[in-house]
Order: structure tokens, then C-alpha cells, then sequence
């Protein structure tokens, strides 16, 4: 049973786009040079701060000067998103920011789509326990009613992120029973579990998205490959890889399928029955490998001559990713693109009372 409560949240006490960034996996090193200038307090300070143990001390200081404050008593957030998709469509997103209570995989409560490294989680638990705080929310998606958003003026608002304080919501109640799949956050999640079981304190932060939100979205990840011309899958031919696109998106999910486009050629290749796109493309290795989500990127860089091919995909389907993780089973890295990414420094969760 998913135990998720309210929480006493610490937030900025002057809160400003100034401070927040985009979640601290995907910012580039000059985007990370770009926030720290932006302000001081900018939350990559904490989340980005190479020395984990200087982050911790820098919140305990930033709460001492009232930089940050803690709410009185507890709450759940109601979040909307506000975003322009890859594929240039308008949508809406909303969700539910509490504290959920981790548990193992083997219960089968929290379940996770894809694999994870053990570098990244060791960063991540250093800085959890220098800050005794969960400093970014993971997102969750759950089977049930979409989040509703309240007809009053947000509490907080940045980057078309908004977000509500609720204090009525039955929120142990609404989720009791619930089975959630992490969307985004597989290297938190199991360094939260990691510092429960070593520390005792099991909560963290979340978004809970419901799989029937309209807002709901997931878009395909392209790989491509450099120093690999020995992938020259046979396939049907088309004359422009646009066609071939369209093609791809008349297939049936019954098979994996995608078009290959290589300098000299374009084609609509097909793999296994019951089998995944990007199972097709993880069965040719990962040497020399990228992803990207911009399609026209990933063709580009093959016609300039930068890489040898590239593989477009099609969306994995989101009730593909709950099967599979029902079974156990975990997926090749960047089966899922969630888009937007959660917005870091509107929310924190101490992970002490």
C-alpha cells in the first residue's frame, strides 16, 4: 500500500525564478555556470555543489538567515505545467506534490522502468546525508483521477510551473492501495532507499501524475551512433526519411520498428514480435551512442557526416512500460522522455520531523 501524506515543506521565503533550475541530471556545465551566476541562492548551489558536505552547510545556513523557511504545519501541493512539447503541441499537466514513504521493489507498491548507475547514487546519497533533505522531487504517474486545480491564485509560480497549498486533501486515503511507476528519478528513488536503510528516515518528495491526465505525454528518444558502420540493418527503402517516418507511425506496436537512416540510405527496419523499439536498437550495443529527442538533430548530424547513423523511434507506449514493470522487468536506458522535466528549488522535504 503506497503511503503518501502531507509534509511540512521548506521553501524559498522570497521565491523568484532567480532560484530555480531544471532538475540537477540534465543541466550542461554552461548552463550550471549560467544558474550559479544568476544569484546566489539559486538551488544548483545546493543540488550541484561538488562538495556534498558544503551543499548540507549551506542549507542549514540558508534556513538560519531565513533564506528558507518552513511551513507551520503540513500540506499537499496541488502542481500544474504549463508546456510546449517537442512536437510543438500546447498541453497542460498536473499533479500532486507530497511525501511518499519509500519501500523495496520487491513489495511491489513503487515499481521501476528502467536501470540505473551506481555513480550518480552515490552523489546523490552523499548529499542527502549532508542536507538531511530531499532537495528535488521524482516523478510518479498512478492509475486514477487527475489532480484538479483550485480556482484561486497560485501560492507559487515560475517558469510555467504553479502550485497550490491544499490543506483538505485525503491524500493517505486517495492513494491507499495505489501501485505508482517512477516516470523520472530511478537514482533517487534507490538512494532514498539506500539512506532509509541506513538511516531509518524513509520519506522523499513527489509528483504524482495520473496516467489519465490529458497533460500526460511521452515522447520518443533517437539514438545515434558514431564509429559504428557496421549498422546496416536490412530494411524496406523509402526515398525521404520523412516518409519513412510516417511509415513508422502506421506500424502496429505488435513488433518493434524503426527507420535507420544512414548517409547513404534510408529504411524502415523491424525486429521481434512482443518486442520493444528501443529493445531493437539496445540489442546493436552501446558503443559510440547518444540520444537525443529533436528528430531533425539526429538526422542532421548524419547528413553532416558527424555520425554514421541514426535510429527515429517511435513514443514507447505508456501501458507498455506499466506491463513490463509489473513483471519485473526493467527496460534499456531512455525508454521514456517525460517532457517538461520537474522544476527544482519551489519545494523542499526535510526528511526529519
Amino acid at each position: 500500500m503506497a503511503d503518501v501524506r502531507s509534509f511540512r515543506a521548506v521553501r524559498y521565503a522570497q521565491p523568484s525564478p532567480r532560484v530555480t533550475a531544471p532538475p540537477y541530471d540534465v543541466i550542461d556545465d554552461a548552463q550550471l555556470a549560467e544558474l550559479r551566476a544568476q544569484d546566489p541562492h539559486n538551488v544548483v548551489h545546493l543540488t550541484l555543489e561538488p562538495d556534498e558536505r558544503r551543499a548540507g552547510d549551506r542549507y542549514r545556513q540558508w534556513l538560519a538567515d531565513g533564506v528558507l523557511v518552513r511551513d507551520d504545519d503540513p500540506a499537499v501541493w496541488v502542481l500544474e505545467q504549463e508546456y510546449v512539447g517537442p512536437d510543438g503541441v500546447e498541453r497542460r499537466r498536473n499533479g500532486l506534490v507530497a511525501s511518499l514513504r519509500v519501500e523495496p521493489y520487491a513489495t511491489g507498491t513503487v515499481l521501476p522502468h528502467e536501470r540505473t548507475h551506481e555513480g550518480p547514487k552515490a552523489s546523490r546519497l552523499r548529499l542527502l546525508k549532508a542536507s538531511r533533505a530531499q532537495l528535488e522531487p521524482i516523478f510518479l504517474l498512478y492509475d486514477g483521477s487527475p489532480a484538479e486545480q483550485p480556482d484561486t491564485e497560485p501560492d507559487l509560480e515560475a517558469e510555467g510551473t504553479r502550485l497550490w497549498r491544499v490543506d483538505d486533501v485525503d491524500v493517505a486515503g486517495l492513494f491507499a492501495g495505489s501501485q505508482l511507476l517512477i516516470a523520472d528519478g530511478h537514482h533517487r528513488y534507490e538512494t532514498a532507499l539506500r539512506f532509509a536503510a541506513e538511516d531509518g528516515a524513509d520519506r522523499m518528495l513527489v509528483v504524482l501524475v495520473s496516467l489519465s491526465d490529458p497533460g500526460l505525454e511521452i515522447f520518443a528518444t533517437h539514438r545515434v551512433f558514431v564509429g559504428r558502420e557496421d549498422i546496416d540493418l536490412a530494411g524496406n527503402p523509402f526515398p525521404t526519411v520523412e516518409d519513412a517516418f510516417a511509415a513508422l507511425a502506421d506500424e502496429p506496436y505488435t513488433r518493434s520498428a524503426a527507420v535507420l537512416v544512414r548517409p547513404d540510405s534510408t529504411r524502415l527496419v523491424h525486429g521481434a514480435p512482443g518486442e520493444l523499439d528501443v529493445e531493437l536498437v539496445d540489442r546493436l550495443g552501446h558503443d559510440g551512442i547518444s540520444y537525443t529527442p529533436d528528430r531533425v538533430e539526429a538526422v542532421r548530424r548524419v547528413e553532416s557526416g558527424d555520425a554514421d547513423c541514426a535510429l527515429l523511434l517511435r513514443p514507447t507506449r505508456i501501458e507498455d512500460v506499466f506491463d513490463r514493470a509489473r513483471l519485473g522487468e526493467t527496460m534499456p536506458q531512455k525508454t521514456t522522455y517525460f517532457f517538461p522535466k520537474l522544476l527544482s528549488g519551489l519545494l523542499f522535504h526535510p526528511v526529519d520531523p
